[in-house]
């Protein structure tokens, strides 16, 4: 009897077919639980996004900014001012020059919207040139600059008048230079003194220490306010602001100045207390008068160029006034 081996190949070819028809049902079986469980994870991110949004705009709602963005803007900031002041000051001042020039044309912007001509670019060079003045001079670069600039901006703006169409009345002029005034003083003179305190021997440590003292006096106010504030501290300026806040911030303050003054700046512990005090005063008067400001121009913020902290001098109310309080105490103790 022969043996045929044609009679054995359909059933090869039958073992085949069901092997194909088992992968394509498993493959059909695995992208159905694929897609399912893309289905699934896409409708938790949408659940997830949808509560982190309703939570950052109750968060918005109550304290009147971004909390999410504030803190990322923060922590960039602070990384990139710890790392100037710790080893290389000349970094400090670049930061400081970027700073500086920011601010200036931020609060000159913000006064001509309210009909105020001020030249932009002498105001941008007055507030970039006072840094390395400040930083290679010391106090007389600094003066050197600040009445420079006050010149460059005034004779910029008396020019002006000589085009066609931007003759003034004396009272407008006047006014025009004043704002001019404001910007020298309370931007780049005030600013100028945490460039010269960085300067001096040990003096980044003592500018590091007022800005952490500034920023905690910040987030005490902050917490303080949030969980117990109940009575306004100056409603007509800054209504969110409470005395229970201050408090909070006064408490963080004090504790913080003590630490400071015994473990970086080398000082005795009653250093801390009136260092802690000082900045706390300065601190909550540069916020208040940044608000005062604001409210007779009728903004809510300087401008939208830090995503929740509106702009530049909104961070740096606090900072300008302490900076020349930190200064003095160094020139005093140190």
């Amino acid at each position: 009897m022969t043996h045929d081996p044609g009679q054995e190949r359909p059933p090869r070819r039958s073992n085949r077919t069901d092997l194909r028809a088992q992968v394509r049902a498993t493959r059909a079986d695995f992208e159905r639980q694929v897609q399912s469980t893309r289905a699934d994870i896409e409708r938790q991110v949408q659940v997830t996004r949808a509560q982190f949004e309703a939570t950052s705009e109750r968060i918005e709602a109550r304290t009147g900014r971004n909390l999410i963005g504030a803190i990322l803007i923060g922590l960039l900031l602070g990384v990139a001012m710890l790392s100037s002041l710790i080893f290389i000051k000349e970094l400090f001042m670049v930061l400081a020059v970027l700073i500086a020039g920011f601010t200036a044309l931020e609060l000159a912007e913000a006064l001509r919207r309210t009909g105020r001509t001020i030249p932009r670019i002498p105001v941008g060079v007055a507030a970039v040139a006072i840094v390395p003045l400040a930083f290679y001079g010391g106090a007389t670069g600094q003066v050197l600059g600040v009445f420079g600039g006050i010149a460059l901006i005034m004779v910029s703006r008396l020019a002006l008048m000589v085009l066609p169409g931007q003759r003034m009345p004396r009272r407008e002029v006047l006014r025009d230079l004043g704002a001019a005034f404001l910007i020298e003083v309370y931007v780049v003179l005030l600013a100028s003194f945490a460039v010269l305190l960085t300067t001096q021997d040990g003096g980044q440590w003592w500018t590091l220490a007022f800005l952490i003292l500034v920023i905690l006096a910040d987030v005490g106010a902050y917490a303080s306010g949030l969980s117990f504030g109940k009575h306004p501290m100056a409603p007509t300026i800054s209504p969110k602001k409470t005395w229970e806040g201050f408090a909070g911030a006064a408490l963080v303050c004090l504790v913080a100045g003590v630490l400071l003054a015994l473990f970086m700046l080398h000082q005795p512990f009653w250093f801390g207390l009136v260092f802690g005090a000082v900045i706390l005063v300065t601190a909550t008067f540069g916020d208040l008068a940044e608000s005062l400001i604001k409210r007779d121009l009728g903004i809510k913020d300087m401008s939208s160029w830090l995503p929740g902290h509106g702009g530049f001098l909104d961070r740096l109310d606090s900072i300008l006034p302490s900076a020349a309080a930190a200064y003095a105490l160094y020139v005093i103790f140190a």
